[in-house]
């Protein structure tokens, strides 16, 4: 069974929680002796949800799917289909805004991406412990300054405010931050804060992009929700694909592989595809703001010269 991963939507954000520190980077520090420390203790639908994602995890795996070798001589690919992909991926939306809620309905989109620099923050709620804030945050570094190379953009981890807020919580912490979002976001509409913190179960991970109603196609700020009751391997995919789909491609499409922007999970990390098409995404010959029509030309020049041609 395919679960719903993620969103990836263009328009504005910056995240924190109401009760934790907004912009937690590093583990908490170590109690001061005689000062009593408050223990987390999750609910019960936290405690349920952890199972259940601990079984998700290991069905996927005996079915030999969540792949860490991003894709190898079982999973080939030609310049023509890398540039269907691109397409599908990054010129459409999963999406759309009907009415002040997203949709599943697909629409034709336009080229978008972050014209200024990422620079990525971690949120931690109080359900992640010292220890997993420092692995969290390590693995998402590493893969920030992958895709800054992958990109030629300037991606990295923020020790301030940031403007790409990853944030790692639970179920009731998730649910808790609606009205930080509307504090932080003036404007955000109400509905779209909704969505945002009503994940249900089948729902991994996902990831909101947001841009100016006057530069449309230019993100400034995102946020991605993980949840914290993951086990390993399903959390690092998230931060993968959210992260990733964050730049700019938002879509999924069943025909790519090896890549992690198919709803199949067949691949949990970020594959040698799924960089060619960051790599497209981020070169300045690509419109920003263009149609499928009008970035189709250039995404096969520069498909041809990425892959060398058809094979």
């Amino acid at each position: 069974m395919a679960f719903i991963r993620k969103f990836a939507i263009g328009i504005a954000l910056a995240g924190s929680l109401a009760g934790c520190d907004p912009l937690l980077d590093s583990p908490r520090p170590d109690p001061r002796e005689g000062v009593e420390v408050a223990v987390y203790e999750p609910s019960q639908d936290s405690l349920a949800l952890q199972d259940y994602y601990l079984r998700v995890e290991q069905n996927l795996l005996n079915q030999g799917l969540l792949r860490t070798d991003g894709g190898g001589v079982d999973t080939p690919f030609t310049k023509r289909q890398l540039v269907q992909n691109f397409v599908q991926i990054g010129v459409f939306n999963e999406f759309t805004l009907e009415n002040g809620r997203y949709t599943n309905r697909r629409s034709e989109g336009r080229v978008q991406r972050w014209e200024k620099p990422v620079a990525i923050s971690m949120v931690f709620g109080a359900s992640v412990d010292a220890e997993q804030r420092k692995a969290d945050t390590k693995f998402v570094n590493e893969f920030a300054a992958r895709l800054s190379r992958v990109t030629g953009h300037r991606i990295s981890r923020s020790f301030g405010r940031g403007n790409f807020h990853v944030a790692v919580l639970d179920t009731d912490e998730i649910k808790a931050f609606g009205p930080k979002l509307q504090e932080l976001i003036p404007g955000l509409e109400p509905s779209v804060a909704e969505q945002i913190t009503q994940m249900t179960r089948p729902i991994y991970c996902a990831v909101y992009a947001f841009s100016d109603a006057d530069t449309p196609d230019k993100f400034h700020t995102a946020v991605a929700i993980v949840r914290s009751e993951h086990p390993p391997l399903l959390r690092k995919s998230c931060f993968h694909e959210e992260i990733a789909q964050g730049l700019g491609l938002s879509n999924d499409s069943p025909a790519a592989r090896p890549s992690i922007f198919n709803d199949d999970d067949e691949f949990a990390f970020l594959t040698r595809h799924d960089e060619l098409l960051l790599t497209m995404l981020y070169d300045p010959r690509l419109p920003l703001g263009g149609t499928p029509d009008q970035a189709k030309p250039v995404i096969e020049v520069l498909a041809a010269e990425l892959l060398g041609g058809e094979s």
